[in-house]
């Protein structure tokens, strides 16, 4: 897998979902993820991706419905209501689980740098989807809410990694006796 082209992939998804939300077209995130995800699903290897994908919707739609309903976050297009994860940014984190065993797998087994990496991309990421976009607001400040995401990214970002670390032992096929695995 090229890790360059899965994450090319992954930042369609991201521009299309912020600028179909900021323009009003929420439904262009789910409609954009459909192409990435079956071409990452559709591969032999894609029943790792497909059981990463529900876990990390289910982090995010923690995270973010979190956000919201403590009013640090609002979101433009707030489908299906104001005080949960958007169904855009939901599939936001589908597309981002499609790249925790490829584009990310350099932190793999780099638990700190995992945590340091979540905690300063993610808020630069809402921070220009608020500031280009303005696909999501403050209402409280800038300042709490890059607190908040960083906190909560600098835990989501490991514990991701972590369960593609997990998910990819357990759905590697032992090597046939006699044969030596190398990793």
């Amino acid at each position: 897998m090229n890790a360059w082209a899965n994450a090319i992939a992954y930042q369609l998804v991201w521009f299309a979902a912020i600028w179909g939300a900021s323009s009003g077209h929420w439904w262009l995130a789910p409609l954009a993820l459909l192409p990435f995800a079956a071409w990452m699903l559709g591969r032999s290897e894609g029943g790792a991706d497909a059981l990463l994908m529900p876990i990390a919707v289910l982090i995010g739609a923690v995270l973010d419905s979190s956000l919201a309903a403590s009013g640090l976050v609002a979101y433009a297009s707030p489908v299906p209501f104001a005080q949960a994860a958007p169904l855009w940014i939901l599939s936001i984190w589908a597309a981002f689980s499609l790249t925790l065993r490829h584009s990310f797998r350099f932190l793999h087994g780099r638990w700190p740098l995992a945590a340091m990496l979540g905690a300063v991309g993610a808020p630069m990421a809402y921070l220009g989807a608020a500031r280009g976009w303005h696909a999501v607001a403050f209402p409280l400040g800038t300042t709490p809410a890059v607190v908040a995401l960083a906190a909560g990214w600098a835990v989501a970002m490991p514990l991701l990694i972590g369960l593609a670390v997990r998910v990819e032992r357990t759905s590697t096929p032992a090597p046939a006796r006699g044969e030596a695995h190398v990793a």
